[in-house]
Protein backbone atom coordinates (compact mmCIF):
# COMPACT_ATOMS: atom_id res chain seq x y z
CA UNK A 1 0.00 0.00 0.00
CA UNK A 2 1.27 3.40 -0.69
CA UNK A 3 0.89 6.53 1.52
CA UNK A 4 -1.89 8.40 1.77
CA UNK A 5 -2.30 11.53 -0.34
CA UNK A 6 -4.28 14.84 0.30
CA UNK A 7 -6.19 15.86 -2.49
CA UNK A 8 -8.72 19.32 -2.47
CA UNK A 9 -8.49 18.81 0.85
CA UNK A 10 -9.64 15.56 0.93
CA UNK A 11 -7.32 12.22 1.77
CA UNK A 12 -7.30 9.03 -0.79
CA UNK A 13 -6.66 5.86 1.10
CA UNK A 14 -5.40 2.73 -0.46
CA UNK A 15 -8.39 0.09 1.63
CA UNK A 16 -7.16 -3.01 -0.29
CA UNK A 17 -4.33 -4.13 -2.99
CA UNK A 18 -7.34 -2.80 -5.66
CA UNK A 19 -9.57 -0.66 -3.57
CA UNK A 20 -9.23 2.99 -3.20
CA UNK A 21 -11.78 5.30 -1.51
CA UNK A 22 -11.79 9.28 -1.11
CA UNK A 23 -12.03 10.41 2.62
CA UNK A 24 -12.67 13.37 4.33
CA UNK A 25 -11.06 14.58 7.08
CA UNK A 26 -12.98 12.87 9.48
CA UNK A 27 -12.47 9.86 7.74
CA UNK A 28 -15.81 9.43 6.58
CA UNK A 29 -15.56 7.66 3.15
CA UNK A 30 -17.24 10.14 0.75
CA UNK A 31 -16.28 8.30 -2.98
CA UNK A 32 -15.26 5.09 -3.71
CA UNK A 33 -14.16 2.40 -3.97
CA UNK A 34 -12.21 3.06 -7.05
CA UNK A 35 -9.95 0.79 -9.24
CA UNK A 36 -7.23 2.98 -9.30
CA UNK A 37 -5.19 5.67 -7.04
CA UNK A 38 -5.23 7.67 -10.24
CA UNK A 39 -9.55 7.30 -10.91
CA UNK A 40 -9.56 8.38 -7.48
CA UNK A 41 -7.28 11.21 -7.17
CA UNK A 42 -8.76 12.40 -10.56
CA UNK A 43 -12.27 12.61 -8.40
CA UNK A 44 -10.86 14.72 -5.86
CA UNK A 45 -9.66 17.04 -8.27
CA UNK A 46 -12.96 18.61 -9.27
CA UNK A 47 -15.44 17.18 -5.67
CA UNK A 48 -17.22 20.06 -4.70
CA UNK A 49 -18.82 19.66 -1.08
CA UNK A 50 -22.20 21.44 -1.55
CA UNK A 51 -24.84 22.31 0.90
CA UNK A 52 -28.21 20.77 0.15
CA UNK A 53 -30.98 23.04 -0.56
CA UNK A 54 -32.31 25.52 2.60
CA UNK A 55 -35.38 23.80 4.20
CA UNK A 56 -38.53 25.09 3.17
CA UNK A 57 -41.03 26.80 5.89
CA UNK A 58 -44.61 25.06 6.45
CA UNK A 59 -47.03 27.34 5.39
CA UNK A 60 -49.79 28.35 7.82
CA UNK A 61 -52.93 28.15 5.59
Amino acid sequence: MSATKSVNGYLIKNVSSKEWWMVAPSGENIAGPFSSEKAAIEVAEVFEDLAGPAPRGRSKD
